[in-house]
């Protein structure tokens, strides 16, 4: 990656405090305990944070912000749903780019990648058109 995601979060997270309103110290809150601690503490905050992004689906920097704290979980815990849950996130951040960071669509489009190339699947989508080139065509 190009760019530092801890580092981009931060940045995100500040941008998010006027999308926020009165949810803005609970997800202080929860980011303390996600960035203080690891395992199942970190979880329970970061799927805290997630769930606030669900009600706020037009704060743009925030819902940046729970990308990029995706790929940290992804490095924290390497599991498929993390991965899955940071494509589902990219793809819908990316969806319409009004009115949205410059800077963050760059970040996250190069975050899905990432995220699709932890699952295989671009390598996957490479193999599919070979074995598409290689399979016979008509006939029996």
């Amino acid at each position: 990656m190009q760019f530092d995601a801890a580092l981009a979060a931060r940045a995100a997270l500040q941008e998010a405090e006027l999308e926020l309103g009165s949810d803005w110290d609970r997800v202080l809150e929860l980011e303390g305990a996600f960035s203080a601690n690891a395992g199942l503490t970190a979880r329970e905050a970061y799927e805290g944070l997630l769930s606030l992004a669900a009600r706020y689906p037009k704060a743009h920097s925030y819902n940046a912000f729970c990308i990029y704290i995706t790929w940290q979980q992804v490095t924290e815990e390497t599991i498929a749903e993390h991965f899955h849950t940071g494509i589902r996130l990219s793809e819908s951040y990316l969806a319409s780019r009004e009115g949205k960071n410059r800077i963050h669509i760059d970040y996250v489009t190069e975050l899905l990648e990432s995220f699709r190339a932890g699952l295989g699947v671009d390598e996957e989508d490479e193999i599919q058109v070979e074995f598409r080139k290689d399979t016979p065509k008509g006939g029996d």
